[in-house]
C-alpha cells in the first residue's frame, strides 16, 4: 500500500510540476520471442534515483504502475503485455534524487510473436545444409550409387554367429531392448531384426524373439513373418518365434535369462535400449557360452556389454547398423549425409580455433547460440 501511495503521489507531482530532468524512453516489441514482451531502454540520467517506477498506459485507460526496478538500470522488459495491444510507457523516479524525475513518454509499442528467431540463423543454416545433403545422397543411392563405409566388426559377426548356431543345431536369441516401439532404438532394432530373421530363415536356424510390450510384439511378429516370406520360407514361420513376455523390466529380464539357461542358444543378439538389466542379460549369456553381439545408444550401459559380450556396437554404430544391413537407399543416404556433415563441422571447428587464435572471432561468434 505504501508503494502504491508513493506512485500516486509521483503521478500527482508529475502532473503539477516541471520535471527536473527529461530523457527519451524507447519502447519496442521484444524480438525473437513468443510475444507478450515489450523492451524498454533509456539513457542513464546524470543523477539516477534509488528506484524507477515503470508506468504504462493502454488505449482508453490511465497510466498505471506495473513494476519498481533499480535506479541504476537502463533497460526493462515488460513481460505482462498483451499481444496486439498498443502501449505507451513512462518512468518516474522514486526515493532520494527521484523527486520530479520523469522520462519522456515513449512511442506506442505492440507485442507480437515472432515467426522466426533470427538469433539462430546459424542453426537454420546447418539444418538446411544437412537436409540438402540428405536429399542429395538419397537421390544418389536411389540411382545406384554405392559408397564404401567403415566396416563394423559387430555387423560382420552377426552372420557368423547365425552360421555357428546352424552348425551346432541351436537357436538364435534376439532381444530388442526394454523400451516400447515409440523409442528410436527399438525402431532401429526392428530393422536389424528383419535382416536377422531373413538369415535364420535362409539357414533354417531356430529364432527366439522375446518382446516386452504388446506393440513391440506386434511389430516384431510382422517383421519376422515378412522376413520369412521374403526368402521364400513362409511355410517355416511359426507364431511362437516372437513371444510377448511382460512389460515389467526385471520380470522380463528373469524370463529372458530363463530362456538362455533352458534353450541354450548358440548366439545372443542384444540390440536395443537397455538399462540396469544389461549386465544381468550379458552375464547370463556369457555363462551359457553363447556368442554375444550387443548394441545400444545408452552410453552408460556400454561398459557392461563391452566386458561381457564378444562384439559391441557402440553408440552411432548401432544406428548405422540398420543402414548397413538393410541397404535401403534412404537410410544409406542419411548415413552418408550424417558423415559428411560431421566432417564439415570438424573442419569448421578447427578453422574457428585457428581464426580465434589469430584474433578473428567472427566464425566463433556466428556459431554461438543463446
Amino acid at each position: 500500500m505504501k508503494k502504491f501511495a508513493a506512485w500516486i503521489l509521483l503521478l500527482v507531482l508529475g502532473a503539477s510540476s516541471t520535471p527536473a530532468f527529461g530523457f527519451p524512453l524507447k519502447a519496442v516489441d521484444t524480438p525473437n520471442d513468443k510475444g507478450n514482451d515489450i523492451t524498454l531502454s533509456w539513457p542513464a540520467p546524470p543523477h539516477p534515483p534509488q528506484q524507477w517506477v515503470v508506468l504504462r498506459v493502454e488505449p482508453g485507460k490511465s497510466f498505471a504502475a506495473i513494476d519498481t526496478i533499480g535506479g541504476e538500470l537502463t533497460g526493462f522488459t515488460d513481460e505482462t503485455a498483451k499481444n496486439g495491444v498498443k502501449y505507451r510507457y513512462r518512468l518516474a523516479g522514486l526515493g532520494a534524487g527521484g523527486a520530479g524525475l520523469f522520462s519522456d513518454y515513449s512511442q506506442e509499442a505492440v507485442a507480437e510473436p515472432s515467426w522466426f528467431d533470427t538469433g539462430k540463423r546459424n542453426v537454420f543454416i546447418v539444418i538446411t545444409l544437412f537436409l540438402a545433403l540428405v536429399l542429395y545422397y538419397i537421390g544418389q543411392a536411389q540411382r545406384g550409387k554405392i559408397w564404401n563405409f567403415r566396416p563394423i566388426a559387430g555387423l560382420a559377426a552377426i552372420e557368423e554367429a547365425i552360421g555357428r548356431s546352424t552348425e551346432m543345431g541351436k537357436g538364435v536369441l534376439y532381444v530388442p531392448g526394454v523400451q516400447d516401439i515409440d523409442d528410436i532404438q527399438t525402431i532401429a532394432s526392428m530393422i536389424i531384426l528383419g535382416n536377422v530373421a531373413r538369415m535364420t530363415a535362409k539357414y533354417e536356424t531356430p529364432l527366439m524373439v522375446p518382446a516386452n510390450s504388446p506393440a513391440v510384439y506386434t511389430v516384431a511378429d510382422e517383421v519376422v513373418k515378412g522376413a520369412y516370406s521374403d526368402v521364400g520360407r513362409a511355410d517355416a514361420y511359426r507364431s511362437d518365434l516372437v513371444r510377448y513376455i511382460t512389460s515389467e523390466q526385471f520380470a522380463y529380464v528373469a524370463a529372458v535369462n530363463g530362456m538362455m539357461l533352458r534353450e541354450r542358444p548358440a548366439a545372443n543378439l542384444l540390440l536395443g535400449a537397455f538399462f540396469a538389466e544389461s549386465l544381468l542379460l550379458a552375464e547370463t549369456g556369457h555363462e551359457t557360452g553363447a556368442i554375444q553381439i550387443a548394441g545400444t545408444a545408452n552410453v552408460h550401459q556400454l561398459p557392461f556389454f563391452v566386458v561381457a559380450c564378444d562384439y559391441t556396437l557402440i553408440g552411432e554404430e548401432y544406428y548405422a547398423a540398420s543402414a548397413y544391413l538393410s541397404k535401403d537407399a534412404r537410410l544409406l543416404g542419411s548415413l552418408k549425409a550424417s558423415d559428411t556433415v560431421k566432417i564439415l563441422l570438424i573442419l569448421t571447428i578447427v578453422l574457428g580455433c585457428v581464426l580465434l587464435t589469430l584474433g578473428s572471432p567472427g566464425l566463433a561468434e556466428f556459431f554461438a547460440t543463446q
